[in-house]
């Protein structure tokens, strides 16, 4: 029998229960039980907009019919409801369907110049419909929206017909309700499909959608606007990200507020804070085990401090992205106390069972996540004798999202954090979430049913916020993440395959497998996106095209990891490379690589030993590495301290918290004594920081590194030289990397002539290109289009 730890508790508020939306008759001319309003008492004139002036469905788009009693669709918005009573409504032009509260926002009737006033409070768990003033009660909204305007009752552009892009007079309410319009029979028919015809727990998830709208700031509802009209603005060739961890960089939110003129200075438009949510010390799994989704650590701040971060960065032209973590909860949840005391629906949020027989036959069949930290997948807690399920570590419960209450609950989470100001959200361990005995428990079909059901959400809440997806696995398994081009799912993936492939080729100095597995990229629509990195705060997994390299090479795919690992860790002959191994697991001869660049390129090994040849090369094998990762498609992320050529931190082994846990060696605090170098080229910190603004800049500035530029491979005529093409509006790029310790020779037959981009210079041809050590080369040739 298997057995873990067991921990304390933490809170998170409760679901709240469903309620059915409003199904509405047919509606007729008459008001329904409301007098013909003589005035609106909200200081503006009376809404000259009288029932019998003119047919009752012109405050509704276009179709002057009375909207049938279906939920909202792409025709005129309809209303459909169980029973539940009737709300009365102003008949004010449009027609007055019975509906009852809910729990939604409704469309603001406004008159002219009058701001509609707050909700009113919730009634019978549904939020009754806003008021204006001392108004009559106004229809919930799931009918056809108001206009903005009811002067003389202009007609409006059909749902079905409206644009992807709002027009400068369509109102913030009349854009929700199209962007809902457009995804609503998509959105009901996989969540009735997923949780088996289950129309209240749906009608609940729309009128959350209505409330989380509803508490959008208009600064992020003109951000909204705006980023609809433009929806490629996140491809731009000048987007350059960071990510990092609060407390290491700046302290605190404020801390990292008043470091943002340094950010700008690294070029950086995109920042990725690490987990700050609350969590339990000792047991936070680096902040991935959350507690509370709506509180942030303490000692980081606060939830204002976070959004007023998010004002300030929005100011300054940066997005900000924040995980989500949606597997799991930390045992200190809420949820997660109230299920552990046995509180009725909190053990069905996650995987309880009064004995081991079912999580033995789950254990057959699902791969261990840490084999040797935390074996297993589930956990005994001996205070309720009950064993749930802990696929990462024991004080991380894993949630059960066949549950609706669930998915309903988790999605009004997100959409919490998104109107606090955050424009990225990353999915944490987005294979994991769907759980199916008999099965691996990973990349099962409702995972992309959930993953899709989420871009909806967002796209009709929150257009402006990206999904960025963490899919750690191999090549095939991590493109149907993306979706369709018609049926979108995550709008970014973490290029992971890229990564590891790109290290494969430093300890070999054989570019084969990289050059395959650019190809592959390369090959798929331009629509899908990869954030493409180098080092994070996670280990590098050794997930590379093992049947190509065994077809190709005859490689073993343990004795290569074996090398790998030697290599990185300074073991094996020649290596100047310092890393740390983490879930070593000597029975499968597996093991993940920790590690800074600069450390893992020699950069630390050449300080120690203070030998300047040896210091040269590994800041220019570091500078190759950004110089690739800057040319490959996508958007690059710089890990914080990589800026500089921060080496590995080893203080982690002195923390009684930490100790066990070697991804804390590239997850040091930042060196901003070393940062004060930057300037400086006679320092290493002044080389790698310069030489990688040089890159960063020409990037931006290049119309060949633009995003829908076309991007090959070419044989360079050596395994150790990786050869990339780039050509967009008559801009070609040429690059050649270096990746062994050796000069090298190489041509290319491309047409001339070429002007040198990072160290100047011109040639008429390619032919005979010398690369330093680690050395790496940048061609522009310019054609009259």
């Amino acid at each position: 029998m298997k057995s873990k730890k067991r921990k304390a508790a933490s809170r998170k508020p409760a679901a709240k229960p469903a309620a059915a939306p409003v199904k509405a008759e047919a509606p007729k001319a008459e008001p329904v039980k409301a007098e013909a309003p003589k005035a609106e008492p909200v200081k503006a004139e009376p809404v000259k907009a009288e029932a019998p002036k003119a047919e009752p469905v012109k405050a509704e788009p276009v179709k002057a019919e009375a909207p049938k009693a279906e939920p909202v669709k792409a025709e005129p918005v309809k209303a459909e409801a169980p029973k539940a009573e009737p709300v009365q409504t102003e008949p004010v032009k449009a027609e007055a369907p019975k509906a009852e509260p809910v729990q939604t926002e409704p469309v603001k009737a406004e008159t002219p110049k009058v701001e509609p006033a707050k909700a009113q409070p919730a009634l019978k768990a549904a939020p009754q419909p806003e008021k204006l003033k001392a108004a009559p009660k106004k229809e919930a909204l799931k009918a056809a929206p108001q206009p903005e305007k009811l002067k003389a009752a202009p007609k409006k552009e059909a749902l079905k017909a409206a644009p992807l892009v709002e027009s400068t007079t369509e109102t913030d309410e009349a854009a929700f309700e199209r962007r809902l319009a457009r995804h609503y029979d998509e959105l009901k028919w996989l969540y009735c499909e997923l949780y088996n015809g289950d129309v209240q727990a749906f009608d609940y998830c729309v009128s959350m959608l209505r409330r989380a709208w509803a508490d959008r700031k208009p600064a992020l509802r003109a951000q909204d606007a705006a980023r609809e009209a433009d929806p490629n603005w996140y491809r731009r060739r000048d987007l350059l990200g960071m990510m990092m961890y609060t407390n290491a960089f700046a302290g605190t939110l404020k801390g990292v507020e008043e470091k943002l003129p340094y950010i700008q200075e690294c070029g950086v438009n995109y920042l990725h804070l690490m987990p700050l949510l609350q969590s339990p010390k000792g047991r936070s799994d680096g902040g991935y085990a959350v507690a509370d989704f709506r509180t942030v650590q303490p000692e980081l701040g606060t939830m204002a401090d976070l959004e007023h971060l998010a004002d300030a960065c929005r100011e300054k032209g940066m997005s900000l992205c924040l995980d989500f973590v949606m597997n799991h909860t930390s045992e200190d949840h809420e949820w997660a106390r109230k299920a552990r005391a046995g509180e009725p629906g909190y053990r069905e949020r996650y995987f309880f069972y009064d004995n081991w027989d079912i999580p033995n036959e789950f254990e057959k069949t699902v791969p261990q996540v840490f084999p040797t930290t935390a074996p297993g997948s589930f956990t005994w807690l001996d205070d309720c004798k009950q064993v749930v399920m802990t696929n990462f570590y024991p004080y991380q419960w894993d949630l059960n999202y066949a549950n609706p209450v669930v998915f309903n609950d988790m999605t009004e989470n997100l959409l919490y954090l998104t109107n606090r100001g955050i424009d990225v959200i990353r999915l944490d361990a987005v294979p994991y979430i769907w759980k199916q005995l008999g099965t691996s428990c990973r990349n099962l079909p409702q995972v992309h049913t959930l993953v899709r059901m989420m871009r909806m959400v967002c796209e009709i809440v929150c257009p402006s916020v990206l999904l960025l997806g963490e899919v750690v696995m191999e090549p095939a398994k991590v493109v149907p993440y993306f979706g369709t081009p018609e049926k979108p799912e995550c709008h970014m993936l973490y290029n992971v395959t890229t990564m590891a492939t790109t290290w494969n080729s430093l300890a070999t100095a054989d570019v084969s497998l990289l050059r395959h597995q650019m190809d592959t990229v390369c090959a798929l629509p331009r629509d899908f996106l990869f954030l493409n990195y180098l080092r994070c705060h996670d280990d590098i997994g050794w997930g590379l095209d093992y049947p190509w390299l065994g077809a190709r090479f005859g490689t073993n795919e343990v004795a290569h990891k074996k090398y790998l690992n030697d290599w990185f860790t300074g073991k094996w002959p020649g290596s100047d490379s310092r890393g740390e191994l983490y879930n070593d697991d000597p029975t499968l001869g597996d093991a993940r690589l920790c590690g800074t660049t600069a450390s893992l390129c020699g950069v630390e090994a050449a300080d120690f030993e203070q030998d300047p040849f040896k210091l040269e090369r590994s800041v220019s094998c570091d500078l190759m590495l950004h110089a690739w990762m800057l040319v490959q498609s996508g958007i690059p992320v710089l890990y914080s301290g990589d800026e500089i050529g921060q080496l590995n931190d080893y203080s982690y082994h002195e923390d009684p918290e930490k100790w066990d846990d070697s991804r804390y060696i590239h997850r040091g605090n930042f060196q901003w004594d070393l940062a004060e170098l930057r300037h400086d080229t006679t320092t290493r910190q002044g080389k790698q920081f310069e030489g990688l603004r040089h890159m960063e800049q020409i990037r931006a500035e290049e119309k060949a590194f633009d995003a829908q530029a076309d991007v090959w491979t070419f044989d360079t005529g050596s395994s150790h030289v990786l050869g990339v093409g780039r050509w967009y509006q008559g801009h070609k790029l040429i690059a050649f990397f270096n990746f062994s310790p050796e000069f090298v020779h190489v041509s290319s037959w491309e047409k001339g002539p070429y002007d040198e981009l990072m160290y100047g210079g011109h040639r008429d041809d390619l032919n005979d290109v010398e690369l330093y050590p680690y050395g790496f080369a940048w061609f522009l040739h310019t054609e009259e289009v």
